[in-house]
């Protein structure tokens, strides 16, 4: 099927690009030729011509170290303010600061980390162990502002053209993501975009914005040209998903970092039908994601993972060999292969749960059925799940309109939701044999989750699991709504 991008109203703009909802045959040829890059064509830039592009004047830069040290945006030495302000044509082409999780890519954080400061300057890189990115955006972009407010035209043009890249993996992009989000409580605050240097092991974001799914092994000249493509990628919009998860006072969770809890305890809405149950108080704790959220088994096996992982690191020594592990935890948790002691009524999600959704340009909540051998329903934003792999198909036209579907986007306001069966039948979707059970589009979601037989649930969002503990006598809530603004992505290509 001839694909064609889906016209978006907000990012139909002149300074924005629809981020492609699917990879072309040559793209996927690229990608196989060079080490999982999307395009490798490129003129050579020479070291110190790319750094001219990318590097800011030194004062600014130890300006804005300063402020992050002190954590004060204001905390500008004295010998750095320079009278009058400086010329605009000292700015940068491009000026970039880049955000590197040393953790990621196995043993060459330490080494990218320094090819990345001898490209552009020691300043501009941020181990992420050292500086977090919300002391960045807190006091390091609004030093430039305090800068630009004093006349200095430099700063006010630094800021406006800032970029940064995150070497890591999606959950290192989605915390930079997340942490530039604050710079939206200011209308007229710009929002710098942000691209990949994929060091993770999914990097489905990564993939989804044609910055690859691994990092080559050539990675000196490789860097240097990731670098140069940064200064010249299109942006695109991303969006992303508010989790709010309520459930009775006193309820103890474990949540992972991502998820935070709510300073107050807060009322529930009423249940959206008849026979539901909601305590007059409810404990909530919210997050966002930007690729996927999920309930059911596939997370049960993830949580499992990750703790054996915790309690046995030697197991994992690197995303091939995590893969491996993963892979054959998953056939002991009954993924593949319910006991047969088991009750057969207890296997699937829908004796626990009803979803609820909202559709496009609609205010009512509307029931959708929950198929009954689904064991897991992934609420799924971007095109790439699982390491790049595509479980909600390329739908023909005649399919979609029958179903009452568009072509899925990652910037559309709408999310949708699939369901896998038993490991044999997600095993297939992921080798993209077969589609994932398609449930519903949606531009909001609510789950009502009730106890009966089952004490827990497992949930996870954008790789992150843990356990949700259920009761019988009132339900646990989980609400997904669109956040109200949109991440800015750099298009790779």
């Amino acid at each position: 099927m001839e694909e064609t991008p889906r016209s978006v109203g907000e990012a139909s703009t002149t300074n924005f690009v629809p981020a492609a909802t699917r990879p072309s045959a040559t793209t996927d040829a690229v990608k196989k030729k060079g080490c999982g890059f999307a395009s490798l064509a490129w003129v050579g830039v020479d070291r110190e011509e790319l750094r001219g592009r990318l590097a800011m004047p030194e004062y600014l830069r130890l300006a804005m170290r300063e402020c992050i040290k002190r954590k004060d945006p204001t905390a500008v030495p004295d010998h750095l303010l320079l009278p009058g302000g400086a010329a605009a044509e000292m700015a940068p082409h491009a000026p970039m600061v880049v955000f590197i999780n040393p953790k990621s890519g196995g043993r060459h954080g330490p080494v990218l980390k320094e090819r990345l400061q001898q490209l552009m300057t020691d300043e501009q890189v941020f181990d992420l162990t050292e500086v977090k990115p919300h002391e960045f955006v807190r006091y390091g972009l609004a030093c430039l502002d305090t800068l630009a407010a004093k006349g200095d035209e430099c700063a006010r043009e630094c800021r406006e053209k800032m970029r940064i890249m995150v070497a890591g993996g999606d959950g290192t992009v989605g915390w930079v993501l997340g942490c530039l989000g604050e710079l939206h409580k200011d209308a007229n605050s710009h929002i710098p975009p942000v691209g990949v240097i994929p060091l993770g092991t999914g990097n489905d974001l990564s993939r989804s914005f044609s910055w690859g799914g691994s990092f080559p092994f050539v990675w000196r000249s490789a860097m240097k040209r990731t670098l140069h493509r940064a200064t010249l990628g299109t942006v695109s919009r991303l969006d992303s998903w508010k989790i709010v998860v309520s459930m009775p006072s006193g309820e103890v969770v474990d949540p992972p970092y991502s998820l935070k809890p709510t300073t107050e305890e807060t009322a529930l809405d009423q249940a959206l039908d008849a026979n539901g149950d909601v305590p007059l108080k409810a404990k909530s704790y919210e997050g966002v994601f930007y690729n996927y959220f999920s309930i059911g088994m596939d997370a049960q096996v993830a949580y499992g993972f990750h703790h054996l992982r915790n309690e046995k690191p030697y197991l994992a020594q690197g995303p091939v060999t995590n893969k491996i592990i993963y892979s054959s935890y998953s056939c002991t948790q009954g993924w593949f292969c319910t006991p047969c002691v088991s009750n057969p009524a207890l296997r699937g999600l829908r004796n626990i749960m009803k979803i609820h959704i909202k559709k496009a340009n609609c205010s009512e909540w509307e029931e959708v059925h929950v198929p009954k051998s689904v064991r897991s329903i992934v609420v799924l934003n971007l095109y790439n799940y699982g390491s790049g792999r595509h479980p909600w198909g390329n739908l023909r036209p005649k399919y979609l309109e029958k179903r009452g579907f568009v072509e899925a986007h990652c910037d559309d306001g709408l999310i949708e939701i699939f369901g896998l069966k038993q490991g044999w039948h997600a095993s297939f979707v992921m080798a993209e044999i077969i589609t994932a059970k398609h449930i519903a589009q949606a531009a909001a979601i609510r789950f009502e989750l009730r106890g009966g037989d089952w004490n827990n649930v497992f949930l996870q969002m954008d790789g992150e699991p843990w356990k949700q503990p259920m009761k019988n006598d009132y339900s646990t809530f989980v609400e997904i709504k669109k956040v109200p603004f949109q991440s800015l992505m750099i298009n790779g290509e």
